[in-house]
């Protein structure tokens, strides 16, 4: 049985996971905090950009951004990591795999 979908091209997959976790810390300043920054899709296929940051071992704070076209969510995925790196976050060896 052929069913014809009526959304067409709207429900498509992301070409390829996107997903960052990266730390600033400094002692001196009794800083450490995280920041995690993963593209995703909505419940409705589309693809939105998450971000989550705040002190290590706190719950955080969180901001969705969603989007009509993938390329739109990696290009502002590349901008936060650029200015993130700037500010002295970095990767860390143990990287917990949680992204909300």
């Amino acid at each position: 049985m052929d069913v014809l979908f009526p959304f067409g091209d709207l429900l498509r997959m992301l070409t390829q996971p996107y997903q960052l976790y990266i730390e600033r810390t400094d002692p001196s300043k009794n800083m450490a905090r995280f920041y995690t920054v993963a593209i995703s899709e909505t419940l409705f296929g589309e693809p939105c950009l998450i971000r989550r940051w705040g002190r290590i071992g706190a719950a955080g704070r969180s901001m969705v951004h969603a989007f009509s076209k993938e390329e739109d969510a990696v290009r502002l995925f590349l901008e936060v990591i650029k200015r993130k790196r700037a500010r002295g976050y970095r990767p860390t060896a143990a990287t917990p795999c949680r992204i909300y």
